[in-house]
């Protein structure tokens, strides 16, 4: 793993960032968590890639708040390029 923010899916809407960073927080320092509200998404950045790839190992698949979480290395985000409708 090349770096140390988590992609967690398949959250509950009710999962806080507290309750997130607590559970990161036994495989390392969680340096930051990011939830993004009404998706059942967020990011977990830990300080170490060493860090966050053992805690994707030990939290992949495992049940937390009646889902089984989804976590792996999260991709930089897309460009978002501005399209000219006007040309179609």
């Amino acid at each position: 793993m090349q770096g140390s923010k988590l992609y967690v899916g398949n959250l509950s809407f009710s999962v806080t960032k507290e309750q997130l960073e607590e559970l990161f927080s036994s495989h390392g320092e969680v340096k930051q968590v990011n939830i993004i509200e009404g998706r059942g998404f967020g990011f977990v950045e830990m300080s170490s890639s060493s860090e966050a790839e053992k805690a994707k190992e030990a939290l992949d698949g495992s049940d937390f708040k009646g889902r089984n979480l989804k976590v792996d290395e999260a991709r930089p985000p897309r460009s978002r390029e501005k399209r000219d409708y006007r040309r179609y």
